[in-house]
């Protein structure tokens, strides 16, 4: 078991006055099986009129806040005490053949994971995405097997480089020009498993990091991580990080999951004014306050 201590930190700095600032966020760690929020809270500056939370469709925790004093810098920080265990990956799960873990919309088991194996609008599942996934989704091989080897795929075929994609750039996009960060990589995952009829959903979350042996930690230029997890059975989903070439363990804090990026993203929001230009800065802390 390994516990931390994050801190996340967006600053929005604006060239004019905003008057009004609606925002919702994804920035609270879930309570699971093996993960354990001791203590958690996001705070706004400047204080906000109206702030409250909830849980949307998936279970996630989001907050709502409504800024109405003028003001040309936005803080939103949000800060959690968070406990994770080493997962058990199901040993039997994970050694039968891939095609057995397709779920049906018409079975009990299988009805709420179903969603999660539908394409997304516009599609994500075209024609490259297929032939990309052919060669590793082989008849009979097993999910341990399909799901090692598609991590490690897009691992050594896609170049991670900061910058080159947005939000809103396709998996197609990203297939073609084999660079993206960890949330193209994750969404390339997704698209192969939901071409193949299986389940899986998109994980927003925080990764810690240990400085290099000899090196002290650097304080807040940790980031916010993504990673994508396929559905086995029942409750139970294997999760795995292409970005690494790595399955998820404890150093991997879970905030929230969905379909796509865009179910879960850490902030997103509405703003009144006359400003021509903003800025936007993340500091992002996961310190370790102890192992077990």
């Amino acid at each position: 078991m390994r516990r931390y201590r994050i801190t996340h930190r967006t600053t929005y700095g604006y060239s004019d006055s905003v008057s009004s600032s609606y925002g919702r966020g994804y920035l609270t760690p879930r309570e699971l099986p093996g993960q354990r929020v001791l203590e958690t809270g996001v705070t706004v500056t400047p204080q906000p009129t109206d702030q409250s939370s909830g849980h949307d469709v998936y279970g996630n925790d989001n907050i709502f806040f409504h800024v109405t004093t003028a003001h040309k810098e936005l803080v939103v920080t949000g800060e959690s005490t968070v406990e994770v265990d080493s997962p058990t990956p199901p040993a039997d799960l994970l050694s039968a053949p891939w095609e057995a873990i397709r779920p049906t919309a018409s079975s009990p088991d299988g009805a709420i994971a179903y969603e999660f194996s539908l394409d997304l609008q516009p599609p994500e599942i075209t024609a490259a995405v297929r032939e990309y996934a052919d060669s590793i989704f082989v008849g009979g091989r097993s999910v341990d097997e399909v799901i090692t080897d598609l991590t490690h795929r897009i691992y050594t075929d896609f170049t991670y480089k900061s910058g080159s994609t947005t939000v809103s750039t396709r998996v197609d996009e990203v297939l073609r020009d084999r660079t993206g960060v960890c949330q193209d990589f994750a969404r390339m995952a997704i698209a192969c498993l939901r071409s193949r009829g299986l389940a899986a959903r998109y994980v927003s979350g925080y990764l810690a990091t240990d400085p290099p042996p000899g090196k002290e930690r650097m304080v807040g230029v940790d980031a916010t991580h993504a990673w994508a997890a396929v559905w086995l059975t029942g409750d139970t989903w294997l999760a795995f990080d292409p970005t690494n070439d790595q399955r998820a363990d404890e150093r991997y804090i879970t905030v929230a999951w969905g379909r796509d990026y865009a179910d879960v993203p850490p902030l997103r929001g509405v703003i009144y004014t006359d400003s021509k230009k903003s800025t936007i800065a993340v500091s992002v802390d996961v310190a370790p306050l102890n192992s077990h």
